[in-house]
């Protein structure tokens, strides 16, 4: 056990010794001398009787307890000033972590989306350190959210894109307006939160540009952290409506030279050829491919990505203090219980 601040237990130990010395002193002057006051008749002849000698006897026994618990206190409560504590080495995988959710927010997809993220608000909840970033994307890519770890912004951006997507699957007026949307004005916005932006050039170059999503989302990483794990989780169908940029094995091959692993979701009506491209390509970065109807449940899904991810993590050996004032603290109670009795036992 070490001493953050060894000064205090000096400090501590010249008032414990003060107090000895002062006991001392004033014990030695008073002695059996008369110090003044009205003398009484017969003081000689009650110190003779048993029963005042065994009150004398518990009284002096009660005092010196009480001196010595005094400077027992004293002395805890310097050490628990000083703060005591120990070294432990633990392997810090909080901030080491980058994680980049990338959506693919094209109608196709809505229910997949809208499950997944009811998890991921429950994973954003656990996160300690680790930064976390939002990409969606149809024709063109938006960076909703750069790699942050203001959580309660995550959340919030989470929220947005869940009650966008219900607000565009409302099927009538009953299922608009159980969404809490007060006028028209409410509905064009939720609408347009996931559709502004990302159908940029949807007229010549189509929709689910796929690849694009992916290559745009491995670029929002920094490249500075080289000492960051850096996860994406990539939601989509694989149906590729148009021309992209960048092919899905383009994008796989830069997630792979940036150090970006991927861990895919696929909707359950993905054709096979869909199904096969895309879990190559998100297994060539070291990832995994998971498909909602034979993965299990949602949290099963984000689960298995968190697992698999955290094993991703190299983690530093880190030198953690650990404080040890509660040993002192709770002496102070026992002494205090000790000192309250002892008093109760010298009025009776």
């Amino acid at each position: 056990m070490d001493i953050k601040y060894m000064w205090v237990i000096w400090l501590g130990a010249v008032v414990a010794l003060g107090m000895v010395i002062s006991l001392f002193i004033r014990n030695k002057k008073k002695g059996n001398t008369y110090e003044g006051g009205k003398k009484i008749a017969g003081p000689l002849y009650s110190r003779d009787e048993d029963y005042f000698k065994r009150k004398m006897t518990v009284y002096r026994y009660c005092m010196a307890a009480l001196l010595i618990l005094s400077i027992v206190a004293v002395v805890s409560a310097f050490v628990m000033m000083a703060r005591p504590y120990s070294k432990e080495r633990v392997q810090d995988e909080r901030y080491c972590r980058d994680i980049m959710l990338c959506i693919d927010i094209s109608t196709s997809v809505d229910y997949l989306n809208e499950n997944l993220l009811e998890e991921l608000k429950k994973t954003v909840d656990e996160l300690h350190g680790e930064r976390f970033g939002i990409v969606i994307f149809n024709t063109s890519p938006v960076l909703l959210s750069p790699l942050t770890d203001d959580y309660e912004f995550i959340k919030e951006q989470l929220d947005m894109i869940d009650k966008s997507l219900k607000v565009r699957n409302s099927e009538d007026d009953s299922d608009l307006y159980s969404t809490d949307l007060s006028s028209m004005y409410d509905w064009l916005y939720y609408e347009g939160y996931i559709t502004s932006g990302t159908l940029v050039g949807n007229e010549q170059r189509g929709s689910s540009l796929i690849g694009d999503g992916l290559a745009a989302a491995a670029c929002d990483f920094s490249d500075k952290d080289k000492t960051r794990t850096k996860i994406m989780i990539f939601s989509t169908d694989n149906d590729i409506q148009g021309n992209p940029v960048a092919t899905l094995d383009d994008a796989a091959s830069i997630c792979k030279n940036n150090g970006v692993t991927v861990y895919g979701v696929g909707t359950k009506e993905m054709t096979d050829e869909n199904r096969e491209s895309m879990k190559k390509a998100v297994e060539s970065t070291g990832g995994q491919f998971f498909m909602e109807e034979e993965s299990g449940t949602f949290d099963q899904i984000v689960t298995a990505i968190e697992k698999s991810s955290k094993n991703q993590v190299d983690a530093k050996m880190i030198v953690q203090e650990k404080s040890k004032v509660e040993w002192p603290f709770v002496a102070l109670l026992i002494i205090f219980v000790m000192m309250t009795c002892i008093g109760r036992v010298i009025k009776l």
